[in-house]
């Protein structure tokens, strides 16, 4: 862990870009809306248009955006700490596979984007349960099974997906492209998930002392009293209903929880009490600063804000792979 005064500096820092973030995700757009107008439409009750686009449509996209960048990292950082692995991400176990599939069969359906929320997080939970039954097997469950488990999930999620893009309309098409891609122009819904982010980070913290014995190795907490099958059960259960969330809100949006664990670690070591909500601010700056660049870079054409996460995530993933070759 690096020393006191640094964390609170970094943690300062990561709140301040969150405030800065949130400030151009609601003034940056095809109509322009400075500072006073944002300010007058948060707090002074203002009306017209530019208020009602800051209301009705930026808060809660810039929400829904920080809210599953949040998400997603929290989940990365439990998933790195549950299989010991540096590639783990939120995805890695088939949970957005299973989102997918629900997600897609209902948008090929033709319905409501609340019945697509619903099925998503219906697929997103399924493949919970599937993972989670499938490599509890007889009781003994190893990282490598669960790995491995989830990777099979995930494969033949994928190949539901492709499968369903095959066969769909052309005119369902795009709208499944863009839901795998990561898309936050739906979200109009954001408060319950900023209410399971919050919940979420409370229930985990006070595990983040087995948390850091655990990243030392089996052997080493069960020798301090650290309840391993305990502790692997709560962290795969909170880590995939986060994503599960996360996927519901946005979409497939990849990179964040893969790389914003490994930046957080780089700035203030592997103390997860002070790396999961540094996380999470991390997170969700990243998510809406690289929405807000996916609605305006080419406005008024908007880009999926998965591939936006991705451009930024590709280099920097390779940038820490030079730095830590092994």
């Amino acid at each position: 862990m690096k020393a006191p005064g640094q964390a609170l500096l970094v943690i300062v820092v990561l709140l301040l870009a969150a405030v800065a973030a949130f400030g151009w995700a609601l003034s940056a757009g095809s109509l322009p809306i400075d500072g006073k107008q944002v300010w007058g439409a948060l707090f002074s009750g203002d009306t017209g248009m530019a208020a009602n686009v800051v209301r009705e449509l930026r808060l809660p996209r810039a929400v829904a955006t920080f809210v599953c960048g949040g998400l997603l990292a929290i989940a990365g950082a439990l998933m790195q700490v549950l299989l010991r692995n540096p590639l783990a991400d939120p995805y890695i176990l088939g949970i957005s596979g299973g989102a997918a599939v629900g997600a897609l069969s209902a948008i090929s359906l033709g319905v409501a984007a609340v019945w697509v929320d619903a099925a998503a997080f219906a697929g997103a939970l399924t493949a919970m349960m599937l993972v989670f039954g499938l490599a509890h097997g007889d009781g003994s469950w190893t990282q490598t099974r669960l790995l491995l488990t989830g990777v099979i999930v995930a494969a033949g999620c994928g190949a539901a997906v492709t499968l369903m893009l095959a066969l769909a309309p052309d005119t369902r098409v795009q709208s499944m492209l863009f839901w795998l891609m990561g898309d936050a122009s739906g979200a109009a819904r954001p408060w319950p998930a900023l209410g399971v982010l919050i919940v979420g980070l409370v229930l985990i913290l006070p595990w983040a002392r087995d948390l850091n014995v655990l990243a030392r190795g089996e052997m080493s907490a069960r020798a301090l009293g650290v309840s391993v099958q305990r502790l692997r059960r709560v962290l795969y259960v909170v880590a995939s209903l986060l994503t599960a969330v996360a996927v519901t809100l946005v979409g497939s949006v990849g990179f964040v929880g893969l790389i914003v664990p490994h930046l957080v670690r780089l700035a203030l070591g592997n103390d997860q009490r002070i790396l999961l909500p540094a996380a999470m601010l991390a997170g969700g700056v990243l998510l809406t600063v690289a929405d807000t660049l996916a609605r305006t870079v080419m406005a008024p054409q908007q880009l999926p804000v998965g591939v936006l996460t991705a451009l930024i995530g590709v280099p920097v993933f390779l940038y820490l792979l030079s730095r830590n070759p092994r």
